[in-house]
């Protein structure tokens, strides 16, 4: 898998809604996680917004969103990060170390709860990054499909 880059918008609550209206225009595969399906939230009233949205068009447009959790601040206007996905650890650790450099880490990488290794951070230029290291698919799995 190459890496990829994707625009990952935040919301305050609608980001459902907002996907559900870009698969409209867009088509694609729209697919959504919710807090509660990853245990990501202390707060119940969370339970029901999206921590992960990911639209997938057949023309090769992606991209991605979350509703920004009650604990952090949000600033419309100023709701996009950058996203960076793919498989090669080294290749995507070695970005976020470089974007990180004079920035601000937001979350070291590690393990997150759906299973991959995710971090963000704030460069030195006030650009939000998201890396998401997949992790390997056990051999077993591969064959079966």
């Amino acid at each position: 898998m190459t890496t990829q880059l994707n625009p990952y918008l935040s919301f305050r609550d609608d980001a459902r809604q907002a996907m559900d209206f870009y698969r409209e225009i867009f088509g694609g595969t729209l697919t959504v996680s919710t807090f509660a399906e990853f245990h990501a939230s202390p707060d119940p009233g969370e339970g029901e917004k999206v921590m992960h949205a990911a639209l997938e068009a057949p023309n090769g447009i992606t991209f991605m969103a979350s509703d920004t959790p009650n604990g952090m601040e949000y600033r419309p206007g100023s709701n996009i990060s950058m996203s960076l996905s793919g498989d090669d650890e080294k290749v995507l650790r070695g970005y976020f170390e470089r974007l990180s450099a004079g920035g601000t880490v937001t979350m070291p990488p590690e393990k997150a709860p759906w299973g991959d290794t995710f971090g963000s951070c704030t460069d030195r230029f006030g650009v939000n990054w998201l890396v998401n290291i997949t992790s390997p698919v056990p051999q077993a799995t591969q064959q079966a499909g």
